[in-house]
């Protein structure tokens, strides 16, 4: 076990961004930049002991700066949409940047959690690096100063926990998340089409044109969104069915089986071509399944060319919009009251 430190680069306003390496006993590896609190590369080891790079990514401090695809990034206040680009608490209607079709995406692109330097702390008995930063009252139109810290630990069974915690001083929504792009075959493999997903779903947020959530929990069974039991992604993934051409394929929050607030299984994704499995862990009500439909074409590390589904998401979080849908579990907390919650993606 250990953990390393070596400059990244200068952000464009001058601010020095630095990157840590932290490795266990298997040699896993991952590294994460305190500039966005962006997991920016994980090796992982196949049973030969072969390592590959399994999250997209840029080798360039630069190329984060612009991240229009999200690589890596620590997303928040707010992960996903919020409709109408606003919500009301308490009576009080709180405006946000309408940075998609009218909507709120990943609270705001150029001033959001993943565009902020975080203060970093080693700690090297947990095999840890815990990032913190300080979101001011008001801070993209947000109540409250919200204290945040995100801890990525590596772990001995080749697992890599995510763990946040934050507190408020007012009421307000909070529901941040990791936005890491993955392919089990390395990041520059290609197509994830072929790869098996399960999600331990039996519904799904059904949406409305710019992917905001009707407020229904629709059943998955006898749809293409049911993923209960494994199967590969491409199958259904281009069929004539209104709920995948809204927006191209998968990009829909899956409502998890699972117990809220108990670390659970909840999807599990395979490349038997490659010889690995990650299994992934939430406390929290949904995981939303991006299989990379949008992502552009472009240059990423070590000169490999990315493009639409080279890789998938799965961003556990509370549902879109929940914030706005009374009928979905609310993402608030009372001035003083914790947030806590957990992710893990493990590797086999």
């Amino acid at each position: 076990m250990s953990i390393s430190r070596r400059e990244f680069g200068i952000t464009g306003d001058g601010r020095h961004a630095s990157l840590y390496t932290i490795s266990n006993r298997n040699g896993m590896e991952a590294s994460i930049t305190d500039f966005g609190a962006i997991l920016v590369k994980l090796l992982v080891p196949d049973e030969k002991g072969v390592k590959k790079d399994l999250v997209l990514g840029y080798d360039r401090l630069e190329d984060y700066e612009e991240n229009g695809c999200f690589f890596g990034a620590t997303i928040g206040r707010n992960a996903n949409r919020i409709g109408g680009a606003s919500f009301t608490l308490d009576g009080v209607t709180y405006p946000l940047a309408a940075n998609e079709n009218g909507n709120n995406l990943h609270t705001d692109f150029q001033k959001g959690f993943h565009k902020m330097l975080w203060d970093a702390e080693l700690m090297e008995e947990e095999n840890a690096v815990k990032l913190s930063y300080i979101s001011p009252d008001g801070e993209n139109g947000f109540p409250g100063t919200l204290h945040i810290s995100v801890t990525y630990t590596l772990l001995e069974d080749n697992g890599i926990q995510i763990t946040y915690d934050g507190v408020c001083d007012k009421k307000t929504t909070i529901n941040v998340t990791n936005h890491s792009y993955f392919n089990l075959g390395g990041h520059d493999a290609g197509d994830i089409c072929h790869e098996k997903m399960m999600i331990c779903a039996s519904g799904f947020a059904g949406i409305l044109p710019g992917a905001i959530p009707t407020g229904e929990i629709l059943p998955v069974e006898g749809t293409p969104m049911d993923f209960r039991q494994a199967r590969c992604i491409g199958d259904r993934i281009d069929e004539d069915w209104e709920q995948l051409t809204l927006v191209q394929g998968y990009d829909h929050n899956w409502a998890l089986d699972t117990t809220f607030g108990k670390v659970e299984k909840i999807a599990q994704v395979e490349d038997e071509k490659a010889g690995r499995i990650m299994e992934v862990y939430s406390d929290l009500p949904g995981v939303q399944f991006y299989a990379g439909n949008c992502i552009t074409p472009q240059t990423g590390k070590d000169g490999v060319h990315y493009d639409k589904r080279h890789a998938l998401c799965l961003e556990t979080q509370y549902f879109p919009n929940s914030i706005n849908t009374p009928a979905f579990r609310q993402p608030v907390f009372e001035a003083g009251q914790p947030y806590h919650t957990t992710t893990i993606y493990k590797f086999k």
